[in-house]
């Protein structure tokens, strides 16, 4: 009996170095990813920094033309100009067809144009940095993918591996427990 628990031991013993090395071994081969690649930036913010003091104002009055607001007060003095001016009886200084009023809605017209293509301009400027980004991010997710399907193939031989090793060692277990004539336990 005391011969038998001392080939157990022994036994339990080549087991546990053989684990430790096939642990040593595995953790050897682990993949350890880092993250190199610079990071997410903020493209508002990085357009808003860049924006000379001309474009602040040209985005300021595409905002104020674009709106309700400039749209109502516009109509409210074209009617302001045609009602003195028709009801006038003397002085009018735009009779009718109203050539000056038409000067002046021509001119804002213009102004309104000019300010609307900087601001296009603008939008564009702003969607190729947003198309940079977006590049930039596709990259770096293509990156993450490519290292974690490296690291999940990698994570593959290595479970091949264990099973071999325990496999191998269960095998080996069995020849020198049937060689030492120690029954196996059930369960």
């Amino acid at each position: 009996m005391q011969f038998a628990l001392a080939e157990t031991d022994l036994l339990q013993a080549y087991a546990d170095m053989s684990v430790t090395r096939g642990i040593d071994d595995i953790e050897r081969s682990l993949i350890r990813h880092s993250h190199d690649h610079p990071p997410v930036r903020d493209l508002n913010r990085e357009s808003d920094r860049r924006r000379t003091f001309p474009q602040q104002v040209a985005d300021a009055l595409v905002r104020a033309v674009g709106s309700w607001a400039f749209l109502g007060i516009q109509v409210v003095l074209s009617g302001a100009w045609v009602t003195v001016n028709f009801l006038a009886l003397t002085d009018r200084w735009d009779p009718i067809p109203f050539p000056l009023l038409n000067l002046v809605i021509g001119f804002e017209v213009v102004l309104g144009i000019v300010i609307a293509l900087m601001a296009v301009n603008r939008t564009a400027d702003r969607e190729r940095l947003r198309a940079q980004s977006e590049f930039e991010m596709h990259v770096k997710l293509e990156e993450e993918l490519r290292a974690v399907m490296t690291h999940l193939e990698v994570q593959d031989e290595v479970l091949l591996e264990i099973i071999q090793r325990l496999d191998h060692n269960e095998r080996e277990l069995r020849r020198l427990t049937r060689r030492l004539g120690i029954e196996e336990r059930a369960g």
